[in-house]
């Protein structure tokens, strides 16, 4: 697969592993890290919500994405910089910088309902650190929605290069494309894939390649061709995963995967908890069928 910007293609919002005791597993992170990578996926996007950086230490964030750097070079790494104030996202985007990193991802402020001038200072004191920046529009965990208009903002005032949108609305990916041509669009999430393709998105911030890359990444190549034939069964198919994507147990639900696809997948951290027994049912259950019908 050919990417022309680092933060095209396929990029791996990647799960975290852990030992048992709950301490970060770094050798198997740089293992899948490196799988994935080998399976034709084009990067990875460490300490991001699937990577439970929220329960991560200063300490174990750094060397998560250190270790993403290690395993498979900067130019394919763009760690998550959401942070709960602004200046501490500009630390991690400096950090990011220093490491080699290619770009980095940032929310709106998490912890704070701010306005439209807050959210602009907040991506403006990113910018600082000097790496192209994501931005990653989620407004049902931010409560702020990065609108149109607004993205269209940022990026005329050079702070943004591309949106993760995971609003869920596919009609925003023509609006984006009217006011902010210039802005690239990212599939944000999972079961939305083919409709945002369609309407031009040029890469994919995903979740399912953790468990299942060969058959996400012909996915979003056939995605992005315009290849119907190809990819309308191949939805049809692992959509009963994907939508786990927009779901609050997304990764329990993408981690269960991993393990019974033969990954080390494995608990998350409190606050998150087990799956309840009728979704893990059937999680496995579909995952189960989509490796039967040979989804790898």
């Amino acid at each position: 697969m050919t990417a022309t910007k680092p933060w095209h293609g396929v990029q791996v919002a990647t799960a975290l592993p852990f030992h048992d005791d709950l301490h970060v597993d770094y050798d198997s992170y740089a293992t899948h890290v490196a799988w994935l990578k080998e399976k034709g996926c084009d990067g990875v996007v460490p300490n991001g919500s699937l990577g439970e950086y929220q329960t991560l230490t200063e300490k174990e964030r750094h060397k998560v994405m250190t270790t993403a750097v290690e395993a498979i070079g900067g130019e394919h790494v763009i760690p998550g910089v959401a942070a709960y104030g602004s200046g501490e996202a500009r630390y991690w985007a400096e950090e990011a910088a220093e490491a080699g990193c290619a770009a980095v991802m940032l929310l709106p402020p998490n912890a704070y309902r701010a306005d439209t001038r807050a959210v602009v200072a907040h991506y403006a004191e990113v910018a600082k650190a000097g790496l192209p920046i994501i931005a990653y529009n989620n407004p049902i965990d931010t409560k702020f929605d990065l609108t149109p208009g607004l993205l269209a903002k940022l990026h005329d005032e050079g702070l943004i290069v591309a949106v993760k949108e995971f609003s869920g609305d596919v009609r925003r990916a023509y609006e984006i494309a009217e006011l902010a041509p210039g802005l690239d669009l990212l599939i944000g999430s999972d079961d939305v894939l083919l409709e945002l393709a369609v309407a031009g998105a040029v890469g994919w911030v995903a979740g399912y390649p953790n468990a299942l890359p060969e058959s996400s990444v012909a996915l979003y190549k056939a995605a992005i061709a315009k290849d119907l034939d190809t990819a309308l069964p191949l939805y049809r198919a692992l959509h009963p995963l994907l939508r786990w994507d927009s779901k609050t147990e997304f990764v329990q639900a993408i981690k269960l995967s991993m393990d019974i696809a033969g990954r080390k997948g494995g608990e998350c951290r409190p606050p998150r908890g087990e799956l309840t027994v009728k979704q893990e049912r059937v999680i496995r259950s579909a995952t189960e069928k989509a490796i039967a019908e040979g989804l790898r």
